[in-house]
């Protein structure tokens, strides 16, 4: 058993009655998957050895974040294979704005292609000013939806806090959520959502169909994101529920910024709450 292991009891206490994401009964069965950037320095050592350790611990799913892109074909082959071999999927990526620049998307299509991911997500949209700039995010993520479409990929958006402060007397989010089509996932921080004073399960319930993926991030007032998952201000049980009955969700992804513990522990203690949380 690894040194980030929990304690035996622990470990078959969630196991025994959850082998992977436990759901109660008639309730969906929603895989959970890790953003890799919650073990980033250790990714950035041994990818490979970081995705096997993620795996061991019972993910089913990743993300790869930003640094994916610069990977050659035949690289992001090998990361394909390893993939396969441990039967964990790549549920997405997550990009800067350049991989929805009309001269980048076809690479960003071929390397998510190669990788199996569904769904291409610009996490951050860089600078921009005012409502307008903000309808021209939309218009970008638009313009490449549509060839994402025709890959068989899916556009989406990652928001921060900046998306859920108000400018001009409006929220960012809701800008990109009116001027996207539907099918731009609009992909939920919880963490930044709660921090910028907004409800997400209401936000959730607002987007119909729109929130196929979700960041299990969570945050309390006093210690911001250092909290686990499941130990925060997040209402996680009306998450859960609005994204099942309302959402769309199709895949959780937990995400930790830091913590108390080291990062393959944080990733296994925030696994093993989320299957008691999820019930």
């Amino acid at each position: 058993m690894s040194r980030y292991s929990l304690s035996r009891r622990s470990f078959l206490a969630t196991t025994t009655v959850a082998p992977f994401a436990s759901v109660a009964a008639g309730a969906k069965a929603i895989p959970v998957g890790l953003e890799l950037y919650s073990v980033r320095d250790q990714l950035r050592e041994d990818l490979m050895g970081t995705v096997r350790a993620v795996a061991k611990l019972g993910y089913k799913g990743v993300e790869f974040y930003s640094p994916y892109f610069d990977w050659t074909p035949g690289y992001t082959k090998q990361v394909r294979s390893l993939l396969d071999d441990l039967g964990v999927v790549c549920f997405s990526t997550h990009n800067s704005s350049r991989s929805f620049d009309p001269e980048n998307v076809a690479r960003a299509i071929e390397l998510n292609r190669i990788l199996g991911s569904k769904l291409i997500v610009m996490a951050s949209a860089g600078k921009v000013e005012g409502l307008d700039g903000w309808k021209r995010v939309a218009d970008k993520l638009n313009q490449a939806s549509g060839r994402m479409k025709a890959a068989g990929l899916r556009a989406g958006f990652h928001n921060h806090q900046t998306e859920f402060t108000p400018v001009e007397g409006k929220k960012p989010i809701e800008v990109l959520a009116a001027n996207t089509e539907k099918s731009v996932v609009l992909q939920l921080d919880v963490g930044t959502c709660l921090e910028a004073g907004s409800d997400p399960a209401a936000w959730i319930r607002k987007n119909p169909g729109r929130i196929a993926s979700i960041h299990l991030k969570d945050w309390s007032p006093g210690r911001g994101y250092k909290v686990l998952f499941g130990e925060g201000a997040a209402p996680w049980k009306q998450i859960f529920a609005a994204a099942e009955q309302t959402g769309g969700i199709e895949q959780y992804l937990i995400e930790q910024e830091g913590s108390d513990y080291p990062p393959m522990e944080t990733a296994e203690r925030c696994l093993a709450n989320f299957r008691k949380l999820r019930g």
